[in-house]
């Protein structure tokens, strides 16, 4: 494989590196995540304006047609800086949900308004009892006359307090774990009988519990064929979990560096602790880690790129299985040696292990792709 960049690949990693640069040091990213948004909207006109939200689309559907690669390459920047904006939410999950399961009509309709940062969605698919299950739903959508009826609780919608539209998984046949019978809705924010109620996470970022109660859809807010949407679902998800390694990746590298600096300054017995042998060892592993995991993300994106079959799917459960014990690592052993500081909202490095201890939970954490991995082989 080459693992070289394009001139393109290139210039685009740029403009994102210069975008957290200019507006995501320490202080600002932490003022950002304590206001009500939890984001910069004018953040999100100037992603926008910088073709950032087209990126992932296809060229058919507006887009720019850019692959897993390309979005491996702006969210490994973005991790570094700890991005806050909906990118994921919206283009990776929501957006290409539209884009993909969508008729032409629902397309031409939502599409083009996320691409210029008109729109903003969410993708409500977790439930209480699923444990990382995207088939375990019990979410119904029952067929009323034109119109669809939505009864369920769905939990931890990143985003989902402040997307314009949500795409949510609901069962319209079978039982709570079948594949066969999960279908695609497009709701509106403001639907009678929706429920939000949004809060901040623990790593900075703003989710949402979606209750729905009696909600009223049209026939035509269904993206796809009735109860077929589990391949989309698990196809769009594999590849936000692409996305989520990339991010972790540049996140460890960002930590590995703010920690190698501490332990050059910080000094005990009249020398600096980066002189201590042991600490140098730690610091050593924490670079195999973030290489090592940089090596599964970059291979992971081309293969997503190929295709999704089982040995994608294989590609990306070893992938998120490494990169989640990684950034575990990476993670706690960057607080431990900066000590109790570490983990004050003042010092970045907690909020580095906050949004790394995050990434290995979502979508599935070790353990589970572990075990996905070994039911493929």
């Amino acid at each position: 494989m080459d693992f070289e960049l394009s001139e393109e690949q290139v210039l685009l990693k740029d403009s994102v590196d210069r975008f957290v640069q200019n507006n995501y040091g320490p202080e600002d990213r932490l003022k950002l995540s304590q206001t009500e948004l939890g984001f910069s909207r004018e953040h999100w006109k100037q992603m926008a304006e910088l073709g950032w939200l087209g990126m992932a689309f296809s060229e058919e559907v507006g887009g720019f047609g850019g692959g897993a690669v390309e979005v491996m390459i702006m969210m490994e920047s973005m991790g570094r800086g700890l991005v806050l904006e909906p990118f994921v939410s919206t283009v990776l999950l929501g957006g290409t949900l539209v884009a993909e399961a969508g008729n032409n009509e629902q397309i031409e309709s939502v599409i083009p308004s996320v691409i210029e940062g008109e729109t903003m969605l969410a993708f409500a698919y977790a439930e209480q009892q699923a444990r990382f299950n995207l088939n375990d739903i019990e979410t119904t959508a029952t067929k009323s006359g034109d119109n669809y009826i939505l009864n369920g609780t769905k939990i931890v919608v990143y985003h989902g307090a402040t997307a314009d539209k949500i795409v949510v998984s609901a069962r319209t046949s079978g039982n709570s774990r079948d594949a066969d019978g999960i279908s695609l809705f497009l709701v509106d924010k403001d639907a009678a009988g929706l429920d939000i109620r949004g809060y901040a996470t623990v790593d900075g970022q703003r989710a949402a519990d979606i209750r729905f109660d009696n909600v009223s859809v049209p026939s035509s807010a269904l993206l796809g064929e009735e109860g077929k949407a589990a391949p989309f679902i698990e196809r769009v998800v594999d590849r936000a979990i692409g996305a989520l390694c990339a991010e972790a990746v540049g996140a460890m590298s960002a930590a590995n560096e703010i920690t190698n600096e501490y332990l050059k300054t910080r000094s005990q017995f009249g020398v600096p602790i980066g002189k201590f042998q042991v600490l140098q060892h730690r610091m050593v592993d924490m670079y195999m880690e973030a290489e090592q995991s940089k090596s599964m993300s970059d291979m992971v994106a081309m293969k997503l790129d190929l295709g999704h079959d089982d040995d994608t799917r294989k590609a990306v459960s070893a992938a998120k299985a490494q990169i989640g014990k990684s950034a575990k690592f990476v993670g706690q052993q960057s607080v431990q040696l900066h000590g109790g500081m570490g983990m004050t909202d003042e010092y970045s490095i907690g909020h580095y292990f906050k949004r790394l201890t995050t990434i290995e939970m979502l979508f599935g954490n070790t353990d589970f792709h572990l075990d996905r991995f070994s039911s493929l082989s």
